[in-house]
């Protein structure tokens, strides 16, 4: 079934230069449509109105950074929380992910067409820290200590797993994931076995392996 409509509303050179009137589709192909104004029979030829876009502002965090970038989407798309897409400047060629939503007046959204949209606020997703909690073997929360690990966004991360990042060697016990990251049942993980994506994390809570190995002296 062809998608040309059997009649477009375009102005006609001949009658109505300024002003839209009705016209018939006699014919499609190379990019152009025939037709004959519905007023006065002129028939002409028209390039079909292509799909209007809208430039969107973009704000990125990247390693603790941010940087503004803009990119072009479709007058009828919506953007929301978690999308993710390819942004593509002269400096940087990565992917995002939405984390927020702003509209005029500063007002944050989980959604919005983007013909309302001020701002996208995204996160780099390609590579991405994640903060990692490690708590001594004995339990004492007194000595634990914070680090963060540098991985590809799609690293997995496991429960129970046991990870090497230069001289830190931790067995994870939980794992939060955050408020952007989509298809998973709840924020909180800590089962043996359960996995996430390293962009979908927000904190990896673990046990030093080393402390254990230095209390068998």
């Amino acid at each position: 079934m062809s998608d040309t409509p059997d009649r477009v509303p375009t102005p006609c050179p001949s009658c109505s230069p300024d002003l839209e009137t009705v016209h018939e589709v006699l014919t499609a192909g190379g990019g152009t449509l025939t037709v004959r104004c519905s007023e006065c029979s002129h028939v002409h030829k028209i390039q079909p109105d292509t799909e209007r876009e809208v430039t969107l502002d973009v704000v990125v965090s990247q390693g603790g950074e941010s940087f503004t970038a803009n990119v072009t989407a479709p007058e009828d798309e919506t953007v929301e929380v978690g999308d993710e897409f390819i942004l593509e400047t002269e400096e940087v060629l990565s992917t995002v992910r939405v984390t927020s939503v702003e509209l005029d007046g500063q007002k944050r959204v989980d959604e919005a067409p983007v013909d309302e949209i001020e701002t996208v606020w995204t996160r780099e997703v390609d590579n991405v820290a994640v903060n990692v909690t490690v708590h001594p073997q004995d339990g004492s929360r007194d000595d634990s200590h914070s680090i963060t690990v540098h991985v590809p966004g799609d690293y997995e991360f496991e429960v129970g797993a046991v990870e090497s990042f230069g001289d830190d060697e931790f067995e994870i016990d939980a794992f939060v994931v955050r408020d952007d990251a989509s298809g998973y049942r709840r924020d909180r993980f800590e089962e043996p076995g359960d996995t996430a994506f390293a962009k979908d994390i927000k904190r990896v809570y673990a046990y030093d392996e080393q402390s254990s190995a230095w209390s068998a002296w």
